[in-house]
């Protein structure tokens, strides 16, 4: 009978990096799973409970980042699991200072306000740049197809926002009004001839002029992604800020490789640290004049650095 593993043995270090979490109980383990933008084939996910079954506990547990985790595996099976996992084409993620597995919302697919492919996108990433090491601490993406931004974008290190930019074609317009009324944005006002007035400082880019518009009057000029960086939630959170606007979807993982080669750079000596913070205490316009000669077309030339947020807001100084 081979001889069992000692707690004091293991390399917990190692095994975090390899997507494996030490639980509370004596030499078990949480397995974490690589999951990239949510989505599982039915294949993968009958082996992942069959695994789950065998090896963990009485439930698999959904992350709040689109991960599943198998829960209580004994660390002398963990490598028997990670092997059958393997053979249903199933990966374990990554954790420590590394790029997370990216999330994703369902993207143009199947969601009638998706306005751009953020499982590709999701997908792209994941095949180019998960596990790569940032030295530093966590790095992550998320991708959501459409202002409404179900992933909550703005708080990873990277946020991916779908976006278009409209244009009216005054002479094609029936004057209905269905675009003002399903602008909710208020960036599309009536005008003294009865026709619709665009006020583009207003406009969030979600298109729904565009969609709804029955003349076809109103056009998709640009198309892309919105991209926010320095986002991160916990208990001291930030949101990330507008660096660059309709930066093409084929252009995903060029620009998260050049924000990485920033923060690896940037973040020597400050410590365990994210990327938002980085921007706060060096500022934004070192990374602005990083991403511009790549992106001339999609980067702002002014932004914010990362805003952080009160989370304890309407709580009362303590007294007797």
């Amino acid at each position: 009978m081979a001889e069992k593993t000692k707690s004091s043995d293991i390399d917990f270090k190692a095994l975090k990096a390899g997507g494996l979490i030490k639980e509370r109980g004596k030499d078990l383990f949480t397995i974490r799973l690589r999951v990239p933008g949510g989505r599982m084939s039915i294949p993968r996910l009958k082996k992942v409970l069959e695994v789950a079954e065998k090896h963990g506990g009485d439930f698999v547990h959904l992350s709040v980042r689109q991960s599943l985790e198998i829960v209580h595996v004994n660390f002398n099976h963990v490598s028997e699991a990670l092997a059958e996992l393997d053979a249903g084409g199933q990966k374990p993620a990554s954790c420590g200072a590394r790029v997370r597995v990216p999330v994703a919302c369902g993207g143009c697919e199947y969601n009638p306000n998706g306005l751009v492919d953020t499982q590709k996108s999701a997908s792209d990433l994941d095949s180019k740049l998960f596990g790569a090491e940032t030295g530093h601490h966590k790095f992550k993406v998320a991708f959501a197809g459409c202002p409404i931004d179900c992933p909550k974008s703005a708080t990873n290190d990277v946020g991916f926002q779908g976006a278009v930019w409209p244009k009216l074609e005054s002479e094609a317009c029936l004057g209905c009004g269905l675009c003002i009324k399903s602008c909710t944005a208020g960036a599309i006002r009536l005008g003294e001839d009865q026709r619709p007035v665009f006020e583009p400082e207003k406009c969030v880019y979600c298109g729904d002029c565009v969609k709804i518009c029955p003349a076809e009057a109103w056009k998709e000029e640009k198309r892309g992604y919105t991209v926010r960086i320095g986002g991160r939630w916990g208990k001291n959170p930030l949101i990330g800020t507008l660096f660059a606007e309709f930066l093409p979807e084929h252009m995903v993982v060029d620009f998260v490789s050049e924000v990485l080669k920033w923060y690896v750079q940037n973040a020597e000596g400050l410590g365990r640290i994210r990327i938002g913070d980085v921007l706060r205490r060096k500022g934004v316009d070192s990374l602005l004049d990083h991403l511009w000669p790549q992106f001339p077309d999609h980067v702002v030339r002014k932004t914010i650095p990362p805003q952080p947020v009160n989370t304890q807001i309407g709580k009362q100084p303590y007294s007797d």
